[in-house]
């Protein structure tokens, strides 16, 4: 709802064929108070009530989207808190993160008989987690003393490290429930349908290792009488 009501104010602003009628209704709206805007309505200079209502409506706008700003990066901050808990080492609790070796032991046994795209997903994690070191260093580091808009200095940041683990969670998703003989997963349904569709290819790639399983033995049988 505010968005939406952010996307008005910014129209009217921003559009040369704007009305001092319209201007009063969006004023009226944000404050409720009717005798402001019966005053407004008949303020007989339309060119000094269109530049007050341009300097209220705008200073107006700029406050509710800080506002917005800053609920969106608290928001954004809870999650990378959760994120730090996964990725990171610290002094109070040396034993939790994640380590480089702990992303190569996820390595399948199968790894080398995955399609490229698959084996693909594995290998970008690693460079991925890199970054996102990287990333998070430069955010505990930052300096907000003096700054005017805190908020618009972590935002960057905390963005791209939600990205980086959405992305990794995405590439662990698709490797570890690829079933070899299927095809490649369209990413955009991954999520979607990932545990169905693991299970459902798990169900296939085990009755089709029966005949396979048959076929190896008799081959086997076949060598030793040779």
């Amino acid at each position: 709802m505010n968005e939406m009501f952010n996307s008005k104010l910014r129209s009217w602003l921003d559009d040369d064929s704007r009305t001092t009628e319209e201007g009063c209704l969006l004023l009226l709206q944000l404050e409720g108070n009717h005798i402001h805007y019966n005053n407004l309505m008949h303020y007989p200079d339309k060119k000094k009530l269109m530049d007050y209502l341009v300097s209220e409506l705008s200073r107006r706008l700029t406050a509710r989207l800080a506002k917005c700003t800053h609920e969106e990066v608290e928001q954004m901050d809870a999650q990378v808190k959760v994120i730090e808990k996964k990725y990171f080492l610290y002094r109070d609790a040396p034993k939790s993160g994640t380590t480089d070796e702990e992303f190569r032991k996820g390595k399948r046994a199968d790894h080398d008989q995955l399609p490229e795209e698959i084996q693909a997903r594995y290998v970008e994690n690693l460079p991925l987690l890199q970054r996102m070191r990287e990333v998070h260093l430069k955010l505990r580091s930052l300096s907000l003393e003096n700054v005017s808009c805190p908020d618009s200095e972590r935002y960057p940041f905390l963005k791209e490290l939600i990205e980086l683990d959405k992305q990794i969670h995405e590439n662990w998703d698709i490797y570890d429930h690829y079933v070899i003989g299927t095809p490649v997963p369209d990413t955009t349904k991954v999520k979607k349908s990932t545990a169905k569709g693991a299970k459902t290819a798990a169900k296939g790639e085990k009755k089709a290792s029966k005949p396979k399983a048959k076929k190896e033995a008799k081959d086997s049988a076949t060598k030793n009488t040779e």
